[in-house]
């Protein structure tokens, strides 16, 4: 299930400058609070919440992306599922839903007897593997940034999610810029020309149209004026 007419809210173009200032203001709020970004295959989320995080620095955010819970490799081929990866059902989705919960309630969880730290899982690209722990979440570190394909995906558990959200965000840049990011991409991990393009235009793309039917229930979609 997914939302049906995402032309019904407008995309805003920004500079990288605005939406670092708005993700500032929004770690300055109090409390925990979790950004969202989401987007199709090669739309330049993990970029963008990279340089979100590293302009405010270690003090104000951390970034704990989404692909942290694909299954590991093993698990697909045992699943049958190795040549969608990237689709929504090749992900620990309700991991990654226990996990935002516990980020969501982690300040009010730490005590003196514990600091309250969490270790959150991190997708390696040079082995198209998830590793776990590998990313300190500290309570005292006010915005979490998340980015992923399916954070506004409206089929279960993925709504668990992104009710502990503060601000959505659906990246948007043209079509052209999205493929040529896309395959550019695929060919930077060692696919050849021809396999990176096979793989945007095959398995990417379906999942790329099923994550744009998603994009009316961001708080904000976005197209960037600055090259990442």
């Amino acid at each position: 299930m997914v939302n049906e007419d995402p032309s019904t809210t407008p995309v805003h173009e920004v500079s990288l400058d605005t939406l670092v200032d708005r993700s500032r203001a929004l770690a300055h709020r109090g409390g925990r609070q979790i950004l969202g970004i989401t987007g199709s295959p090669g739309a330049g989320k993990s970029t963008l919440a990279e340089r979100i995080v590293a302009e405010l620095g270690p003090e104000l955010a951390v970034l704990v992306p989404m692909d942290g819970f694909h299954f590991a490799d093993e698990v697909l081929h045992t699943l049958d599922r190795h040549a969608r990866k990237g689709a929504h059902d090749t992900f620990d989705a309700w991991g990654y839903v226990a996990l935002m919960r516990r980020i969501h309630d982690q300040p009010g969880a730490a005590s003196n007897e514990r600091d309250g730290t969490i270790y959150a899982p991190q997708f390696r690209r040079d082995l198209e593997e998830p590793i776990g722990s590998a990313i300190e979440v500290r309570a005292d570190v006010p915005l979490v940034v998340t980015e992923g394909n399916y954070l506004l995906y409206a089929a279960q558990p993925w709504p668990h999610a992104r009710a502990v959200v503060d601000e959505a965000w659906f990246l948007e840049p043209t079509e052209e810029q999205r493929l040529t990011q896309l395959i550019a991409r695929h060919e930077r991990f060692g696919r050849s020309p021809a396999e990176a393009k096979e793989r945007s235009l095959g398995s990417d793309q379906r999942n790329a149209e099923l994550i744009n039917g998603t994009a009316a229930a961001a708080d904000l979609r976005i197209r960037l004026l600055d090259q990442l």
